[in-house]
């Protein structure tokens, strides 16, 4: 089956195209995070203003109550109307910025263009883009794309949205730089149906990861930075962070993305094992790709395992998953480009 190079050149437009896109998001949503930091931090302090006035008006009113019921009434009124602030602090969090509309608008764009050049590196050669390290890289991180705007549709997720866009920006710039290669057929092991179950899930997987990572950092320097507070320490600098949830709503949500992309990855070392055994007559090699797959196995159950049984949360629990993620990263990276095995010929 012959290559449409046609096909093949245009999907490398469009995955240079969504570079650019995403670049441009990726800005728009670092501005839109900086304004709703400054806005939450300067909305804090005329809410503390407020309540230090209504106290000291409400003590006056008091006060008064020997001289004039109704003036005291009058006095408490007044006092209380201020407090509106707080409501306005709720508008102004929930509000959308001018810059995180454009963010939202340029991601999709970007997902578009992103998601036209993985479609169209497959059709040129008629079959799934998930041959070689090139194409698992592009269509990865278009599965974290789409991961992330369907979170968008369910809630306010926009906070991530630095945190997102530019790991699949640098997936891009290392698919194109690093990975590359000519749009080609498969090799024989690698035309069987079980390459669309074992990498379909596998992505999805790692995409979920990729979330969960992100929310993780996240977490930490939250924390970080309620500890200086707590200490009556006021943080000077990532004011952005004033605009994300607690440490501890992070932390929830970083559990519950691991949580669902564990036994997606359970379920592609079975699949790969079950294929390994109708492509190579065993179901496991002590492959590289293999053995590193099932450390990363090993170091999420481990992380779900102490953070349901033992108890751990914060920030123990935060190191275990960073290390899950460094494991998925020197898979895809070093075990890649360094070590030979039963999987160099795809890249994967």
């Amino acid at each position: 089956m012959t290559v449409d190079t046609t096909l093949a050149q245009l999907s490398n437009v469009l995955i240079y195209s969504a570079m650019l896109v995403y670049t441009g998001s990726l800005g728009a949503f670092t501005t839109d995070l900086s304004v709703r930091g400054r806005r939450r931090a300067e909305d804090q302090s005329v809410a503390v203003e407020v309540k230090a006035e209504a106290v000291a008006v409400g003590a006056v009113a008091v006060g008064a109550v020997a001289g004039s019921k109704a003036a005291a009434d009058d006095a408490l009124v007044e006092a209380d109307a201020p407090a509106g602030a707080d409501d306005a602090l709720v508008e102004a969090d929930g509000s959308t910025s001018r810059a995180g509309r454009v963010a939202v608008s340029l991601t999709w764009l970007a997902f578009a263009l992103h998601l036209g050049g993985v479609v169209l590196r497959g059709a040129s050669v008629s079959r799934v883009p998930w041959g070689n390290a090139y194409e698992f890289a592009i269509t990865g991180a278009v599965v974290v794309t789409a991961v992330f705007l369907v979170t968008m549709m369910r809630r306010d997720a926009r906070y991530l949205g630095t945190f997102v866009v530019g790991p699949v920006l640098l997936t891009l710039g290392m698919a194109v730089v690093v990975f590359y290669v000519q749009a080609d057929q498969l090799v024989p092991a690698l035309q069987s149906f079980w390459l669309v179950i074992h990498v379909s899930v596998a992505f999805v997987g790692a995409a979920l990861f990729t979330l969960g990572f992100s929310t993780t950092i996240l977490q930490l320097v939250q924390e970080r930075r309620e500890q200086a507070r707590a200490g009556g320490h006021e943080p000077t600098r990532g004011r952005f962070m004033d605009a994300l949830p607690s440490s501890a709503q992070l932390e929830g949500s970083s559990y519950s993305l691991h949580m669902i992309a564990f036994p997606l990855w359970t379920f592609t070392l079975v699949a790969g094992a079950i294929w390994a055994e109708g492509a190579w007559g065993r179901y496991w090699n002590w492959d590289p790709k293999e053995v590193w797959s099932f450390v990363i196995w090993v170091v999420y159950a481990g992380y779900l395992h102490a953070r349901a049984t033992r108890g751990w949360d914060g920030r123990r629990a935060a190191y275990f998953a960073l290390a899950g993620y460094a494991c998925i990263i020197i898979n895809f990276t070093v075990v890649n480009l360094l070590f030979k095995g039963m999987h160099t010929y795809s890249g994967m």
